[in-house]
């Protein structure tokens, strides 16, 4: 005897027996990563984790399969880790050698382009759900390149309009000393520009990145920092430290009584445990349950990277990754990912719409798109680049 079963998927009500008889139809996600030193965090409070990223895509591969066995369909991730010195060519080649043709890519800038674009990604639909860089989203945008997480313009103009609506119009930037750094304060200008701020000051940190663990830590970060930050007037200091070598230091510890805001303290970003919003406490549950630790922003990007696969088959009842592709690139594709809003992507080059979270310590401060920041089409266009500024020309 047959149980009927019944799902509330993105809507939709789906009713039927499972198809026990049936071969399901198998769909094959690919996760790319490198391996890398695990980063170690400022403090204990955080523990060190070797797995970000793939927690994310391992859970959503599950809910994809929660959904899936009512339509007859099944999901495989395929995993491969490149060696530090390993070339990504030669894993996207044997992915699609496994039949792999949608890749979620947790990799950084110059790996991705590599990653996209060997001979074999040319069919395949690859995720970015790590890369922040605005280059890859503008001059070096790429047609099979859609991008899941925030770009750094788009972190940028989330914490601009939050501070520019609280009239905290005066900056001082401090920059660290990395690349990435250099990249994030770059966005920061970009957006004191569009939102008429002023950045009344930039100082470089050139410290040795302290240690709070040894004695006495803590009175030479306490001294350093109260001369470091004397200096022109401001309503808030912004730091660019995406290394977090230095930048969790500079809490309480500033010249004047100002507020901290950018890569730390006051953070914007795609996910974070303090969202309790929107059904976000049900989703870090299950998260809590299958890692043993909290999701993160990696995570989150590739959780929505292979449920945005998940909604293309559901939606189209259909497993050929040609038509998968291009129900998510289509104007009929809206992913429920616990903001609030179905998410979209830019048909221009390619970026998820999505609010940003402004996220503190503790509690989630704001969501951006800020009130009163209107656009002509939708105000999640009014982060990053819009439409008119985009140097994509490969879409």
């Amino acid at each position: 005897m047959r149980i009927a079963s019944f799902l509330i998927v993105a809507g939709v009500l789906l009713v039927g027996t499972p198809a026990w008889g049936a071969d399901p139809m198998v769909i094959r996600i690919g996760y790319l990563t490198r391996a890398e030193e695990p980063r170690i965090p400022q403090t204990f409070l955080e523990p060190v984790s070797e797995d970000e990223g793939v927690q994310g895509a391992r859970l959503a591969i599950a809910d994809n399969n929660t959904t899936g066995r009512f339509l007859n369909q099944r999901f495989e991730l395929v995993e491969a880790t490149v060696p530090e010195d390993g070339r990504v060519e030669d894993a996207v080649r044997d992915l699609a050698d496994q039949g792999v043709r949608l890749l979620v890519a947790d990799l950084r800038h110059d790996a991705l382009l590599a990653a996209a674009a060997a001979p074999e990604a040319r069919d395949m639909l690859v995720f970015n759900t790590r890369a922040p860089d605005d280059d890859l989203r503008n001059e070096r945008c790429r047609a099979n390149l859609l991008h899941v997480t925030p770009s750094r313009r788009m972190l940028a103009d989330a914490l601009s309009q939050y501070l520019v609506s609280r009239k905290w119009m005066n900056w001082l930037l401090v920059v660290g000393r990395t690349p990435e750094d250099a990249a994030y304060a770059d966005a920061i200008r970009a957006a004191a520009k569009r939102y008429r701020a002023k950045i009344v000051e930039e100082k470089r940190w050139t410290f040795e990145d302290a240690n709070r663990r040894v004695d006495t830590g803590h009175v030479t970060v306490q001294s350093e920092i109260l001369t470091f930050t004397q200096g022109a007037e401001h309503d808030v200091l912004v730091v660019a430290d995406e290394a977090d070598g230095f930048g969790e230091y500079l809490l309480y510890q500033t010249w004047l009584p100002r507020p901290v805001a950018g890569t730390h303290g006051l953070v914007p970003t795609a996910w974070s445990r303090v969202n309790e919003q929107w059904g976000a406490t049900q989703l870090h549950s299950r998260f809590e349950r299958q890692a043993g630790r909290w999701m993160r922003p990696r995570d989150y990007t590739a959780w929505i990277a292979v449920r945005a696969v998940g909604e293309a088959a559901t939606r189209t009842k259909s497993a050929d990754p040609a038509a998968l592709a291009a129900f998510v690139h289509g104007p009929d594709f809206a992913l429920p990912a616990f903001k609030g809003q179905g998410l979209t992507f830019r048909d221009w080059d390619g970026q998820l719409r999505q609010p940003v979270l402004l996220a503190g310590p503790r509690v989630l401060v704001s969501v951006s798109p800020q009130a009163g920041f209107l656009h002509q089409f939708s105000e999640l266009d009014t982060l990053g680049d819009d439409r008119p500024e985009s140097r994509c020309r490969s879409r």
